[in-house]
């Protein structure tokens, strides 16, 4: 009798083992999974992001107005966000170099 429940508490013990292992490694995969699952949607996101904001083309301001003018409006469009510096530099020396 002392040998069979030795066996049973041997058993026992091994299943539990390797029933908390089994859960444990479970749980690392899920978290890699889940990690990987956000990166992917992340970078999907920023595709979509740069697809669905074309980008503006550079400003054309009108040939008849002065030279202050015309820099004042470039200055709203790069406060607003419509110009990026680099546009805004550009535009900004042909009005200056004209």
């Amino acid at each position: 009798m002392p040998g069979l429940l030795r066996g049973v508490a041997r058993t026992a013990v091994v299943a539990g083992t390797a029933t908390a292992v089994s859960g444990r490694v479970q749980r690392r995969q899920a978290e890699k999974f889940a990690q990987r699952d956000a990166g992917i949607y992340a970078q999907r996101e920023q595709a979509y992001q740069q697809q669905a904001a074309p980008a503006a083309p550079p400003a054309q301001v009108p040939p008849g107005d002065d030279m202050v003018t015309q820099l004042q409006k470039l200055g709203d469009l790069r406060s607003q966000g419509i110009l990026t510096e680099e546009e805004f530099a550009a535009q900004k020396a042909k009005i200056l170099a004209g």
